[in-house]
């Protein structure tokens, strides 16, 4: 199973017409091709930010599903306008990732990207499949992914919470406790976050 993870940043005010015109898109049977495992845009961080990922089978099959929804005029919406920058990448998940459908979770999701040295993503994975278990006695992980293709070296990282508030209790409470972050694991050289609110469309709530 790959991850694609595409990330767009959109002018400002346009948020609002983007979800609509992509909620009218998805109805036309995009996902009858292939599931969505979430659609998102940036509450805090990158401001004006739209985050969606896709899972498929290999990279063929994505090859071939992206090539049918566009010849069959179901994908992408009309939303050229409003953007101004697109990234993607390819995610491998990692061993003790579960598959999700659709779910309430959130409704406040975080998204934490960290770049590490080359070659720790296996000790990350190992660590994190230590500790994880007891992590998620506190709020769920909805995902954890490595990059494959693209930038090397990232690790994504996705948790949901209740709210503004549980969020700070719960990493509080992690922190204290010496649950997280895992307790001898390796120090990243870079980490971002952005807090992201789910579209009417996303399969995550």
């Amino acid at each position: 199973m790959i991850y694609e993870i595409r990330t767009y940043d959109l002018k400002p005010r346009s948020v609002p017409e983007f979800e609509q015109r992509t909620v009218e898109k998805l109805k036309e049977g995009r996902e009858t091709y292939s599931p969505l495992f979430g659609f998102w845009y940036t509450e805090a961080g990158p401001l004006n930010q739209v985050v969606h990922i896709w899972p498929y089978e290999d990279p063929n099959q994505r090859q071939d599903i992206r090539a049918k929804v566009v010849a069959d005029g179901v994908w992408p919406p009309a939303n050229g306008e409003f953007i101004l920058n697109m990234h993607s990448a390819i995610y491998l998940p990692a061993p003790f990732m579960q598959e999700r459908g659709a779910a309430k979770l959130g409704p406040l999701y975080e998204m934490r990207i960290y770049t590490y040295a080359p070659g720790a993503i296996p000790g990350v994975i190992e660590k994190w499949s230590e500790h994880v278990p007891e992590r998620e006695k506190h709020s769920p992980l909805v995902g954890a992914w490595y990059s494959d293709v693209g930038d090397l070296n990232v690790w994504i990282h996705l948790w949901a919470y209740a709210s503004f508030e549980e969020r700070l209790r719960v990493r509080a409470e992690t922190r204290a406790k010496g649950v997280w972050p895992p307790p001898g694991g390796i120090a990243p050289l870079r980490q971002e976050s952005k807090l992201l609110t789910p579209f009417s469309c996303s399969p995550l709530q």
